[in-house]
């Protein structure tokens, strides 16, 4: 959910497009600049159909206008951006309106008279010498960012400096031909640097000028949209050379050689337990060997490390985590302990990609299971979904996912509900995991009985006490709305709710909360980092930090901020209801992966116990995709996935993010050189 789309200079994560400006209201879309009839026309558009436009022009007095509108499954975004140049052909003045899916964008950017920078946006303001560098929006239309692009490519591999901080730079590779409104065409791809963790690619013309950029959320020029599938195609085969090589750096032969942790802390997933003074011997991709320290004996030749003041545990999963599209996060995954996922939503084309890369060894990823999200034809439709119009074809697409090897279907919020039950009957026919949000118009409890094997997203099992106007609006921002709104006054000790809970712990449904992605939306009120992303603010890149401030979702009907988070607290009980029911409970992040222990924190908030929070993030998952014969335990004869971190797991589950090793299929890693391959300069806080 968080991450919808690349170039970062152009679009946003949905974690900084969920800014709201600590300004005056908003200004209202029809009091938005209009563009004339002439005005440049670009297409926000996935798989799934189009999603947004946004025009670009010159104003009267010369200034660079743009205007952006979007609707994402309900999210509207709708704001405008002026850009005055001074005379040296820098920007002298930015102005942006409007509102996000969230609020307010409103942000103002000036140089004064003695060379002076200011900025006030949502989370921040300041100010700086300009001395040759170059403002960074916050926000603002995507296509904005092709003046600061346009910059980076004429000052070439040196880049520029930017404000508030960091320096980026643009480099320009291969040529390619497209076809336009008037025939052939000549693009180049180019990559951004030093705005994300990674390289970024985008598209620009023959005579070096922003083009566009082709994802899982593509911004093109109207009229070429056809041309997106061969650009992605592209630029993905030019990340997965770069990744290629960072894989083999790591998967070389003398890292795999055997390794012998001793007298460490192990956790033992199985038992929910956490064991002192052991010894795990790793060889030939496996655990060969587990037991009280100085009883189990060192090959010759392996490496020793000695395990006190440490932890060992199985590999985490992130059972949220959507794969396809960003190869480098899946490095960073591995980098912070990562090395399994459930993928909730990934198309198949990428999934297939990934799996044949990874199992060639030239793409250090996490090992997983995926799904296909399936969801009705409609302006709401899921980005990367295969859409439907019947149910003849929501079971055809059933079958596409089967027939592609993968795990499982996911239903999603724009679903007809009478197709769900006979979809989910074909689904399981056919072995496939059923799963998904909950269809507007139905509540969680109709989705598990017509078929659902889990819930994800903890505001659709909130959706069970919410009122019907909340239900049949549920594919809109009435999803966060609803729950924002009356989760603090329902009862989780009420009769109705204590059955919910009940049905769900007898059919073992599981539960995938995914609270992180909620707690700085409902928490937050822009005076500080969201607690799941504050301890890597220092190792990480600048533009990446500063996107992760945000001030909380809009209030609204007379609500205040202690409303929300009134709300949002009964959300992390209702977790702890559910578990102690018998709901099994998988953590997942749906962003980065890096919120994973920010996740567990807030499970142990809900009442879990550490080791219980853990398990939801080794073995449960591991049991989930029907891979816990392979993961999820430290038990000999289980693929070597497992990490070591620095300090006491038992007393601090924080402790999970200071890794020093990683084993990932056997494969010996040192953590740092990971986080740094992966745009991590540290260990996080």
């Amino acid at each position: 959910m968080r991450k919808f789309c690349t170039a970062t200079l152009l679009c946003v994560t949905a974690a900084t497009a969920l800014a709201t400006a600590a300004m005056a209201e908003p200004v209202k879309k029809e009091d938005l600049l209009v563009a004339p009839e002439d005005a440049r026309h670009y297409v926000i558009f996935s798989q799934s159909g189009q999603h947004g436009d946004i025009w670009a022009w010159q104003t009267a007095e010369g200034a660079a206008a743009y205007r952006m509108s979007m609707n994402l499954r309900g999210w509207i975004t709708e704001t405008d951006q002026t850009i005055v140049t001074g005379a040296d052909g820098t920007p002298a003045r930015i102005d942006i309106r409007g509102f996000t899916d969230s609020g307010d964008a409103s942000e103002t950017y000036y140089v004064d008279a003695d060379g002076m920078a200011h900025w006030k946006t949502a989370i921040d303001e300041g100010s700086a010498p300009l001395a040759g560098k170059r403002y960074s929006t916050y926000g603002g239309p995507w296509l904005a960012g092709e003046a600061d692009l346009n910059a980076l490519i004429a000052a070439g591999e040196e880049g520029i400096d930017m404000l508030p901080s960091g320096h980026a730079s643009v480099t320009v590779g291969e040529e390619t031909e497209i076809t336009g409104p008037n025939g052939p065409e000549t693009v180049k791809l180019a990559f951004v640097k030093g705005f994300g963790f990674a390289p970024s690619p985008f598209w620009i013309t023959e005579d070096n000028r922003f083009f566009g950029f082709a994802g899982g959320m593509s911004l093109l020029p109207a009229g070429y949209e056809a041309n997106a599938p061969k650009l992605k195609e592209i630029s993905d085969a030019a990340t997965a050379a770069m990744v290629k090589d960072v894989a083999h750096s790591f998967l070389k032969p003398e890292n795999a050689t055997p390794t012998l942790v001793e007298n460490v802390m192990t956790f033992d997933s199985l038992a929910g337990t956490y064991l002192s003074g052991q010894s795990v011997l790793i060889a030939d991709g496996k655990i060969a060997a587990v037991g009280a320290s100085g009883t189990v004996e060192a090959p010759s030749g392996a490496m020793v490390i000695d395990g006190t003041g440490k932890t060992l545990v199985p590999g985490l999963w992130d059972a949220h985590r959507h794969t396809g599209g960003d190869d480098w996060n899946l490095l960073q995954n591995v980098a912070t302990g990562m090395t399994n996922y459930r993928s909730p939503g990934s198309e198949i084309d990428e999934t297939i990609s990934l799996v044949t890369r990874r199992a060639a060894g030239d793409l250090l990823a996490p090992e997983g299971e995926t799904s296909v999200i399936v969801d009705r034809k409609d302006p709401l439709a899921a980005q990367g979904s295969i859409t439907v119009s019947s149910l003849e074809e929501a079971i055809a697409a059933v079958h596409t996912i089967k027939d592609a090897g993968l795990w499982g279907v996911k239903f999603y919020t724009s679903m007809t509900p009478e197709w769900i039950a006979p979809a989910a009957a074909e689904a399981h026919k056919l072995g496939l995991h059923v799963h998904g949000h909950i269809p507007a118009g139905m509540r969680p409890l109709e989705a598990v009985r017509a078929g659902y094997d889990e819930i994800t997203h903890i505001n659709f099992i909130m959706m069970q006490a919410m009122p019907k106007e909340v239900i049949d609006k549920s594919n809109t921002a009435a999803r966060l709305e609803g729950p924002a709104k009356y989760g603090k006054d329902v009862d989780l000790d009420s009769p109705e709710m204590t059955a919910f809970y009940k049905e769900l712990g007898e059919r073992r449904t599981y539960i995938d909360p995914t609270l992180t992605v909620w707690e700085p939306l409902m928490t937050s009120d822009g005076s500080e980092l969201a607690p799941e992303y504050a301890p890597f603010a220092k190792v990480a890149p600048p533009g990446v930090a500063r996107g992760w401030k945000i001030s909380g979702y809009p209030l609204f009907d007379g609500l205040t901020r202690d409303d929300f988070r009134q709300s949002f607290d009964k959300m992390v009980g209702l977790v702890g209801k559910l578990h102690e029911a018998g709901a099994p409970i998988v953590a997942g992040t749906d962003g980065y992966g890096l919120e994973l222990v920010r996740e567990l924190e807030l499970y142990e908030e809900a009442g879990l116990t550490n080791a219980e929070a853990l398990q939801t993030a080794t073995i449960i998952p591991a049991r989930l995709t029907g891979m816990d014969e392979d993961f999820g335990s430290i038990t000999e004869g289980k693929v070597a996935n497992l990490v070591l971190v620095d300090g006491d797991v038992s007393q601090d589950i924080t402790r999970l993010r200071r890794v020093e090793t990683v084993f990932l299929d056997g494969y010996r890693l040192d953590a740092q050189e990971l986080r740094e391959a992966s745009g991590l300069s540290g260990m996080p806080e």
